[in-house]
């Protein structure tokens, strides 16, 4: 996760309920149903377990990103189909 927040440059946060798929549809039918009136109330059930921040300058992030496209390109075309 540290990883992610580093080349994205953004915080990445993980929610204590971790099968946010499954949430995400209970809540989309649960708002469909007449369940829970607005998203309002769905944002005071949502807790965060942990939070991790970006430590990479943004010399760094370009560098990887650059490198990382460099390796991308020399994958390409080494397997005849």
């Amino acid at each position: 996760m540290q990883l992610q927040a580093d080349i994205l440059g953004v915080p990445v946060s993980r929610p204590v309920v971790a099968e946010t798929t499954a949430l995400g549809a209970a809540y989309a039918a649960g708002l469909a149903t007449g369940f829970w009136k607005s998203t309002d109330e769905l944002r005071h059930n949502w807790n965060e377990s942990e939070r991790w921040s970006p430590t990479w300058s943004q010399e760094r992030r370009e560098d990887g990103y650059a490198n990382w496209k460099k390796a991308v390109q020399r994958t390409l075309g080494w397997v005849d189909v």
